[in-house]
């Protein structure tokens, strides 16, 4: 069972991340907990989330989900990455980088297992959103149709 979850989970927290980089010009999630029956994502952020953000962010994340994104993968020098990505997290001795595309709205390296279409993920639903030392934590679920 694990198979149809963690790609949905993981294929949402891409559009999470993007979401939360357009709408509070902060970084990609620093950490993240992939799990079948719900997930976090750690974001280093300056203040707590306000409930109508939060409602926002959920819709964003919605919005996309809905628009039945190809999801699609490319292997990409790690030049071309570098240029393109933050790599910190990056093992030693790559010399390749796998990029995960949910159609062009978001881009990102990643080895993880992903959905081929964002329809497949479900109904993103945030379950909470707590900030403490300088974190942000958004837990959420996917609900399936």
């Amino acid at each position: 069972m694990a198979k149809e979850y963690k790609p949905r989970m993981h294929s949402a927290e891409h559009i999470l991340n993007q979401v939360m980089v357009r709408k509070f010009d902060c970084d990609r999630c620093f950490s993240a907990h992939i799990n079948k029956k719900k997930s976090k994502c750690d974001y280093k952020f300056d203040r707590p989330m306000t409930d109508d953000e939060a409602r926002e962010v959920e819709q964003g994340v919605n919005d996309a989900i809905s628009s039945n994104l190809v999801v699609t993968e490319q292997l990409i020098t790690l030049a071309e990455a570098d240029e393109r990505f933050n790599l910190t997290r990056l093992p030693e001795g790559v010399t390749s980088v796998r990029v995960i595309n949910i159609g062009d709205f978001d881009a990102c390296p990643c080895i993880g297992e992903h959905v081929d279409n964002s329809n497949e993920i479900g109904e993103f639903k945030m379950v909470s959103h707590s900030f403490e030392d300088d974190v942000l934590r958004i837990r959420y679920k996917l609900i399936l149709a």
